[in-house]
């Protein structure tokens, strides 16, 4: 069992299941989507990130390129989440929730098509 590869795999199906956990809920209700979750999944995604970068093939540039824009999309809903609580003082409206949660969808879109890339290679991998 190659450790690198469990660590990779990990933090990939981490990155995702967090996103999941930020994005499941009613998309306007503030009280389903914690900033904790947010956090989390932004650190994690990152991670991810780095993890992704040592990787110089076709479906390793794939793989970086999906972790990049799931980064973009969460660094964005924090953006959004912080402007609207700490820069206009609105606080957490149904319209901002829902432009948050949004964005956290688009990076679970990333994060699926990253766990599936992750599936088909470890399925392609010849002994």
């Amino acid at each position: 069992m190659n450790l690198e590869k469990v660590v990779f795999g990990f933090f990939i199906v981490l990155a995702a299941t967090l996103n999941f956990g930020f994005f499941i809920g009613e998309i306007d209700n503030p009280m389903h989507h914690h900033i904790y979750e947010l956090f989390a999944a932004i650190v994690v995604n990152l991670i991810a990130t780095i993890l992704k970068f040592g990787d110089r093939t076709q479906i390793g540039a794939v793989h970086l390129s999906t972790s990049l824009v799931a980064d973009l999309q969460l660094v964005a809903a924090a953006c959004v989440w912080a402007i609207a609580v700490h820069v206009s003082g609105d606080g957490m409206s149904a319209e901002v929730t829902t432009s948050v949660v949004s964005l956290s969808g688009g990076a679970l879109f990333a994060n699926v098509v990253s766990v599936i890339l992750l599936i088909v290679e470890t399925v392609m991998l010849r002994r």
